[in-house]
């Protein structure tokens, strides 16, 4: 599902052979209203999980963004910088329902970190960044992945036991003095080589170790574009391609990359929004 398409385009191009509910009844008759049931944390950098009709339509404020799976469930995400209001809706040829969502502004930390090599902060050397250039393109591979499962549906655990939280989600990073995009993880201060699970069901998506910012660094799906990253790890026991189950081991812990220290960077996409991971943490599982 391409994003950021109308529901009016979207539909227009749906084949004859669509696995929807069918054609809208004949002589203007009154559509059907989908069920549509939603949970989740309403902030900036949060999450909705909803259930509808089965491969539904699902946009955010009128752009299609995903689609139920054969169960009818879907997850969608609230950017760091999301507005005060979002309307999610879900779409069959039958009708369309649809829930008004008021987003609460989120609590972000101002994060200095001093003492950094100036080409990990503002790169200038021309083979590094064509290095770093080729590392964005493999990596978007990565965040690009869209499998359809609903590894989503179990809640999260957090994927190292004992760690200190040193830096939260959605926090302005100034390094050296100079600011920067916020911080989109949330840091898990523990000693190299501390075990890294699986928070959740998913696919690994990416695999790599020897990343100019992230050292070795793991992507795993959870289905319909939710995506959690693993960085600055200094070791890495899974690779693209396989299915993990909760609690399942795919890394250790490191300090490789852009790090002043040992410790876990732990994120969260949703097609291109940056979410809040510890907001799942003791969430689900989600049920009907």
């Amino acid at each position: 599902m391409a994003a950021g398409l109308s529901r009016r385009a979207v539909l227009a191009a749906l084949p004859l052979s669509t696995t929807f509910a069918g054609l809208p009844p004949p002589g203007g008759a009154r559509a059907a209203t989908p069920a549509l049931s939603l949970s989740g944390a309403f902030v900036q950098g949060g999450y909705a999980v909803g259930r509808t009709t089965p491969r539904a339509l699902v946009d955010v404020d009128a752009q299609v963004l995903t689609t139920a799976s054969a169960d009818g469930w879907f997850v969608v995400g609230f950017d760091r910088d999301a507005p005060p209001a979002s309307t999610l809706t879900v779409t069959t040829l039958d009708g369309s329902a649809a829930r008004e969502a008021t987003i609460a502004a989120g609590d972000f930390d101002i994060q200095r970190i001093d003492g950094l090599p100036p080409e990990q902060v503002t790169p200038t050397d021309p083979a590094l960044l064509e290095r770093i250039a080729a590392e964005n393109l493999r990596k978007q591979a990565g965040f690009a992945s869209l499998a359809d499962i609903e590894g989503f549906r179990s809640g999260f655990m957090l994927p190292v036991v004992g760690a200190r939280r040193s830096a939260r989600f959605g926090g302005q990073r100034i390094l050296n003095g100079e600011p920067k995009r916020p911080h989109f993880g949330v840091d898990l201060a523990t000693p190299v080589g501390t075990p890294v699970s699986a928070p959740a069901d998913g696919l690994i998506a990416f695999a790599e170790t020897g990343l100019h910012y992230e050292g070795g660094l793991v992507l795993v799906g959870h289905g319909q574009g939710l995506i959690t990253a693993y960085l600055h790890l200094s070791k890495i026991l899974v690779s693209a391609g396989t299915y993990v189950r909760q609690g399942q081991l795919i890394a250790e812990t490191g300090q490789e990359g852009r790090a002043t220290g040992p410790h876990l960077c732990w994120r969260m996409k949703w097609r291109g929004r940056n979410l809040d991971p510890s907001l799942l943490v003791g969430a689900g599982p989600f049920q009907s």
